[in-house]
């Protein structure tokens, strides 16, 4: 049988709590920010957990 390999891209962007909550950095401020107000570039900062719907597929991609 051969040996499981967890996703490396996902393991660079998503970071599993000490309670196991999926954590990763907020979309949308990497580019075309010009267009964007300083209210919304301001609430991108930080972390934000990953959406419910989507932490089953992001759990098996890391292999937990």
């Amino acid at each position: 049988m051969p040996k499981f390999k967890p996703h490396t891209g996902t393991g660079k962007r998503v970071k599993v709590t000490g309670k196991g909550k999926l954590v990763t950095e907020q979309a949308g401020k990497r580019h075309l920010l010009e267009g964007k107000s300083s209210k919304v570039t301001r609430r991108m900062t930080g972390t934000v957990t990953v959406a419910k719907a989507d932490t089953k597929r992001v759990k098996k991609l890391l292999g937990r």
